[in-house]
């Protein structure tokens, strides 16, 4: 049994994640800013980065650590001052935490960190993307740049693992929530025509990789944390509708109207994205959902 240390662990792949490492039988220390009671082998420990402030004898149990916090990227429109707040979580958390690691955590071998597809920005008509291509020079390439680079100060001192996360797929929150709302209703909305590319990867698989991460002491650097199998957004909607086994008829959302709702943050919704999980399949990494179909299958039973 190990103990592990999270940030960021009462979010979307926090809960599922916790839950996995505590059934394998490691004891979890969830770092949040409101700390609850013990509960069996998950405990919780005072931790805000903005106030530079952190329970430093829990730090200092951890074996490994799991950096998942952040704002959330889709959870409001992108004014100046939400951009704004989506770097600095990012940023701001990841170079206090490994500040702090350095000096309070001396049993810790592992920082594992999120961070995600935006780094690339937009399909440019070449071949998918791999660990190795460049950041894209916009907002969310920009920010996962410098999210990735808050924790350089960890490299050499210990395994460093960061995972380029896709689009989540989830019946707790999301996109996938989202999009299958409308469809209980007989609408499946197609985004500006549905054709931009989704690369996508299930709950279960994203935590798993986590895990694994954790585990496989030869993992190292940056894996992309998507399913092997991209796909547009037509072709999402539609499985939805089909395992769904009801009556939805297409509805195309035209691209002017996401910008007015959205403003912003509809590039990211409108936009091409193939993203290569070749480099994480090489390592022996297991998919247990590899596909669109077995995803949304398990999802919508």
């Amino acid at each position: 049994m190990k103990t592990i240390g999270i940030t960021g662990g009462t979010g979307l792949i926090g809960r599922t994640l916790t839950k996995l490492l505590t059934d394998r039988g490691h004891k979890v220390i969830i770092f949040t800013r409101k700390p609850k009671d013990s509960i069996g082998n998950i405990s919780y420990a005072y931790w805000d980065a903005y106030k530079q402030a952190i329970d430093t004898a829990a730090l200092q149990a951890v074996d490994a650590i799991l950096h998942l916090a952040g704002e959330g990227v889709a959870d409001k429109r992108w004014t100046t001052q939400r951009k704004r707040e989506i770097l600095e979580s990012r940023t701001i958390g990841t170079s206090f935490i490994a500040s702090q690691i350095l000096q309070h955590a001396p049993h810790c071998k592992a920082f594992i960190s999120s961070s995600a597809i935006g780094y690339y920005g937009a399909d440019n008509g070449g071949t998918p993307f791999t660990e190795t291509d460049n950041p894209s020079a916009d907002f969310l390439g920009s920010t996962c740049k410098a999210w990735e680079d808050a924790s350089l100060p960890l490299e050499g001192k210990m395994r460093r693992v960061l995972l380029r996360i896709g689009i989540v797929l989830s019946n707790d929150g999301g996109a996938f929530k989202e999009f299958a709302k409308p469809v209980k209703f007989g609408i499946a909305p197609l985004l500006g025509g549905g054709q931009q590319t989704v690369s996508w990867v299930h709950i279960d698989d994203v935590a798993a990789m986590f895990v694994y991460a954790l585990e496989n002491e030869l993992l190292q650097g940056t894996y992309n944390a998507v399913a092997p199998a991209p796909v547009s957004q037509r072709l999402l909607m539609f499985t939805i509708r089909h395992y769904a086994k009801g009556f939805s008829i297409p509805l195309p959302v035209p691209s002017f109207v996401l910008q007015l709702m959205l403003g912003e943050m509809s590039i990211e919704v409108l936009k091409s994205a193939t993203v290569n999980s070749q480099k994480i399949e090489d390592t022996g990494f297991p998919f247990r959902y590899p596909t669109i179909g077995k995803a949304v299958e398990q999802l919508m039973r």
